[in-house]
C-alpha cells in the first residue's frame, strides 16, 4: 500500500524518512550478519577497522572525518580495538600530540575474514538493482551530501 504525498513537505519527510529507514536497516541487517559469524565486533568497530584496512596509520581525527562520527566516539571504539589487540597507537612523528593507529596482523586478519561476509552482504542488498540504478542511487545521495555539507 503507497501513501500518496499531497504537499512539497510530505514529499520532504518521506524522503528523508525513507533515507534514514534504509541507513538504518542496512545496519540493523549488517549488524545481525557479524553476529551470525561469531565475528565479535560491532558495525562501527568494522567500518574503523576497514578505514585503517585501506589505509593503515590514519590518525583519530582522520577516521572521524572519514567515517563521519565523533572524535570522543572514535577515541571510545580505538580504545575498545587496542584492548583486543586490533590496533595499536604510534605517536604522530610530525605532531607529538597525536597518534596514528595502525592494524595488528590480528585486526588485518580480522578484516581479511570478515570482507567475504560484507560482500555477500552487500550482494544480497544490491540485488536486482542495475549498473544503471547505482549511478543514478549515487548521484541523487551525493548530491544531498553536498547541499547538506554547504
Amino acid at each position: 500500500m503507497s501513501t500518496k504525498i499531497k504537499t512539497a513537505e510530505d514529499q520532504d519527510n518521506a524522503y528523508g524518512f525513507l533515507i534514514e529507514r534504509t541507513a538504518k536497516l542496512i545496519k540493523q541487517h549488517f549488524h545481525q550478519q557479524l553476529r551470525k559469524t561469531g565475528a565479535d565486533i560491532t558495525v562501527d568497530q568494522w567500518v574503523i577497522l576497514h578505514e585503517l584496512y585501506k589505509e593503515n596509520g590514519l590518525n583519530q581525527y582522520e577516521i572521524a572525518i572519514r567515517t563521519f562520527k565523533h572524535p570522543p566516539t572514535i577515541t571510545r571504539i580505538i580504545d575498545h580495538l587496542y584492548k583486543r589487540k586490533f590496533v595499536v597507537r604510534e605517536m604522530d612523528t610530525q605532531d607529538r600530540r597525536r597518534f596514528n593507529i595502525l592494524l595488528t596482523q590480528q585486526g588485518r586478519d580480522k578484516v581479511e575474514n570478515l570482507l567475504p561476509v560484507v560482500m555477500n552482504f552487500r550482494k544480497q542488498g544490491w540485488s536486482g538493482l542495475t549498473e544503471e540504478d547505482f549511478k543514478t542511487l549515487q548521484r541523487i545521495l551525493e548530491a544531498v551530501s553536498s547541499n547538506l555539507q554547504r
